[in-house]
């Protein structure tokens, strides 16, 4: 497979990271609870932050892990996280998610580390949010509304913003009431000579509320026909591809596992690289191919994450089906992480929810480097078959070389043919799309043998080689 070697240029992804890091959030200022007045989502201002987990089920590892998680994620978001605090409950309290009595002890930690915001590990109804909100005195925030925040923050395509976009919307709109009680406030006057708007606006009126939830309805349908289209072109793209018999790897995986990393040391794609959750969003296709000449896409995707927001999901399903219309999907775990295996296990969930559960897996852990021994020997014990690699130092990227190559799909049809020096252009696309096993030239033309799929070798029908 061929290896294109670093250059020491600035890449796009170089580029975007400055952009990224030039301006910061400004720690110390408040989140004041403000009522939503206009529809377009707005990102979360969150500066300081407390850390609130349930935990029900598992053992005390996994609670920390996820609560861990759920720092890396406020302090890719921009926070400052102050503190972390779990309880043990057989299922999070209907009414305020820790459980009344637990309440006023979390008022007094926000008090003592002056937090403007709280952040629960897990997805809040509107009814929790509301009352979180009125007894801890500060911006309740849950796990899908941090999330939603960093893929508004680093989306960057257009079809990448609308789905954004969507997902945040949909995930608002039962939720208006958390946002403030005014948001149901009239809108007209109270009637006859009470007050009001002034003249020409007395009478029953609409809700503040009624007015959002229509206005986000509208701004939905409207997502969803742009988004539908984008599809389409999606799509058609996707079959142009199909049709020329290019095969197409997606590299898929946890969030952070080093995926983009490893589409830079395998292509060269300059795509942004940062130690941070959710750091690229917006899907890249590259060009490469094996050592025997075949060529092949590969491509990288969103990153996931445990409990992925459905909202996510549904709004990433154009996308996430590139994952799911692949060849061969390169499945790539993080092996310095606590819980690699818990990262393959949600990996694989999503996979399923999209349909991609039966393309052909390789399994890929990265980070070699950092990874400590005992963790390298059980994660080969348990994964036999994966390749070991570090997309930073390069080890083992020739044997991922190798391991892809292997997996490609390889054109079913064996022929030989005789091209005549005018036909170039069949020659160009058997070396594309097919394998070129022999080659000799004749005062004919140039006698091929070849494998080749089924649409190209019916193409070739004319040209067999006596």
């Amino acid at each position: 497979m061929r290896t294109e070697v670093f250059e020491p240029d600035v890449t796009t992804g170089e580029l975007e990271l400055e952009e990224r890091r030039s301006l910061r959030r400004v720690a110390g200022l408040s989140t004041e609870l403000t009522d939503i007045t206009e529809v377009e989502y707005r990102q979360l201002r969150l500066e300081r932050v407390v850390l609130v987990g349930v935990w029900t089920g598992g053992s005390s590892d996994d609670a920390e892990n996820s609560l861990i998680e759920l720092a890396a994620l406020a302090e890719t978001a921009g926070s400052e996280v102050l503190e972390g605090l779990i309880q043990r409950r057989s299922q999070p309290d209907a009414a305020t998610f820790i459980g009344r009595g637990k309440v006023d002890e979390l008022r007094d930690v926000v008090i003592a580390t002056g937090a403007d915001t709280v952040i629960c590990d897990g997805e809040l109804s509107p009814s929790q949010l509301r009352k979180l909100e009125e007894q801890v005195k500060v911006k309740v925030v849950d796990r899908t509304m941090l999330i939603l925040d960093i893929f508004a923050q680093h989306a960057k395509s257009k079809e990448g913003k609308a789905q954004v976009e969507l997902a945040q919307l949909q995930y608002l709109l039962p939720r208006l009431r958390g946002w403030g009680e005014s948001l149901s406030r009239q809108g007209g006057g109270a009637g006859g000579g009470s007050g009001g708007g002034g003249v020409g606006t007395r009478g029953p009126g609409e809700t503040k509320i009624e007015t959002d939830r229509r206005r986000i309805n509208t701004r939905i349908s409207k997502l969803k026909r742009e988004i539908k289209a984008l599809r389409t072109v999606r799509q058609t793209k996707r079959a142009k591809r199909t049709n020329s018999g290019v095969p197409a790897v997606a590299i898929a995986g946890y969030t952070n596992a080093g995926k983009s990393s490893l589409l830079n040391r395998l292509t060269s794609a300059g795509v942004l690289v940062e130690d941070a959750l959710f750091a690229t969003l917006d899907p890249t296709t590259r060009r490469t191919a094996a050592e025997d000449g075949r060529v092949f896409t590969i491509s990288d995707t969103v990153g996931f994450v445990r409990h992925l927001p459905h909202h996510i999901v549904e709004a990433f399903r154009s996308t996430l089906e590139e994952v799911a219309y692949s060849d061969l999907i390169v499945h790539v775990v993080d092996g310095a992480h606590p819980d690699p295996e818990g990262q393959v296990s949600a990996v694989r969930e999503v996979l399923g929810e999209v349909g991609a559960d039966r393309i052909p897996e390789l399994l890929v852990v990265n980070k070699m480097d950092a990874a400590d021994e005992e963790t390298i020997l059980r994660l080969k014990r348990a994964w036999p078959d994966a390749v070991f690699v570090s997309a930073r130092s390069g080890l083992g990227i020739d044997e991922l070389h190798a391991a892809i190559a292997q997996r490609l799909p390889r054109p079913a049809k064996d022929m030989r043919v005789l091209l005549p020096y005018d036909r170039g252009d069949l020659v160009a696309r058997i070396h594309r799309g097919g394998q070129v096993l022999d080659t000799r030239h004749t005062e004919q033309g140039t006698e091929l043998k070849v494998r080749v799929g089924e649409q190209l070798a019916a193409e070739l029908e004319n040209f067999v080689a006596p």
